[in-house]
């Protein structure tokens, strides 16, 4: 399978937008990388210029050692599956899954044994006979996508596939797309803005923003080790907690973590850099509810229950301390009372941050 390389680069539209900002990025050999970021971060503009479809104000782009920066689509083996179908509406489902390998010479009884399958996967064996206007809209995403994988060429490049499936053929679909690259391993692009189908895609993650990339990691590092405050908010549901604070170190040497009147013993051994501005990064799992003062005093932070969710598999408080919000996800055995808690932080799991950059501090 080819390796992907972006070197250094930049696009910029016509109307002045800078979708891409001096881009460095590989893909390996039959890796499947997601790309995930907000709109508007540049990540469909980067799949666009892999395909063709755009060319890069500066910078180039290679398969290999070939460069392709100028290349026609049609020389390179790639497909792609687009967030707006892309479909032929004058051709039947049968027909649009197969164009790509009639397109290449393929016999109708080769043609028929490839579509037929992935028709049967992605549950569209009925609707074979259709036109795309006869669909809804997850059904013509699930024909696009199977277009893709009847053909399986060398390099896969997904726009936000999924993103019109119901949850059921969200997941099946996620499933089918593992199983396929496991058994085949296609170079593969995976974009999305949905973390979820980043973290159980993607082989490692390029998290994007604003034309920039911020981090490229396995799903365990870019959770466990943001790079920033940026990609440690973007990931994890609830969302991180965040608190600005103080740090300081008394003249024992023991540091605190001042925040709203209140202030937190740090454990020994913490080694952050000296006194002053600093950001508190603690994950809903990390955050531990207990009777009040229960760990006493400089040990945890007290909360007042504002509501519950309860999922099934977990209890999700929402509560408040010092003006801030606060997610604290349990398991539903857990059991707290009805008094208000007191957090205790997991402190292995924290993460610092710059008040000012927003960049990881590394202990």
């Amino acid at each position: 399978m080819p390796r992907i390389l972006f070197q250094n680069l930049s696009k910029v539209f016509a109307d002045g937008t800078q979708a891409l900002r001096k881009v460095d990025l590989e893909i390996n050999d039959g890796e499947l990388l997601a790309v995930v970021g907000p709109s508007g971060c540049g990540k469909t503009t980067l799949l666009r210029i892999l395909s063709g479809l755009e060319v890069p104000t500066t910078g180039k782009v290679f398969l290999d050692d070939r460069e392709i920066t100028r290349c026609e689509p049609k020389d390179r083996d790639l497909g792609m599956v687009f967030q707006n179908y892309a479909l032929f509406p004058h051709l039947s489902v049968f027909d649009n899954m197969a164009f790509g390998l009639k397109a290449r010479g393929h016999s109708a009884a080769d043609t028929r044994s490839l579509v037929e399958p992935v028709a049967q996967r992605l549950e569209l064996s009925d609707l074979l006979k259709r036109k795309p206007s006869e669909l809804s809209g997850g059904q013509r995403q699930r024909v696009a996508l199977g277009r893709l994988l009847a053909r399986n060429p060398a390099i896969h490049l997904l726009d936000e596939p999924l993103s019109n499936l119901d949850a059921h053929l969200r997941s099946s679909t996620r499933q089918e797309l593992a199983r396929l690259h496991r058994e085949n391993r296609r170079t593969t692009l995976f974009v999305t803005h949905d973390q979820t189908e980043a973290m159980t895609l993607g082989e490692r993650i390029c998290v994007m923003r604003e034309g920039r990339i911020r981090q490229v990691g396995t799903p365990r590092e870019i959770y466990d080790f943001p790079v920033d405050r940026f990609v440690a908010e973007f990931f994890g549901s609830p969302r991180i907690n965040l608190f600005d604070g103080q740090l300081k170190t008394n003249p024992s040497g023991q540091s605190f973590f001042h925040l709203e009147g209140t202030r937190l013993a740090l454990p020994a051994g913490c080694n952050l850099p000296g006194n002053g501005a600093i950001t508190l990064g603690l994950r809903p799992e990390d955050l531990r509810p207990n009777g009040p003062d229960a760990n006493g005093p400089d040990s945890s932070l007290l909360a007042v229950y504002e509501r519950v969710e309860d999922l099934g598999d977990a209890r999700i408080l929402h509560l408040k301390a010092m003006n801030q919000s606060i997610t604290v996800r349990t398991r539903p055995s857990d059991s707290f009372g009805d008094s208000n808690p007191s957090l205790t932080p997991d402190w292995s799991k924290a993460h610092w941050f710059d008040s000012k950059t927003g960049l990881r501090i590394q202990e």
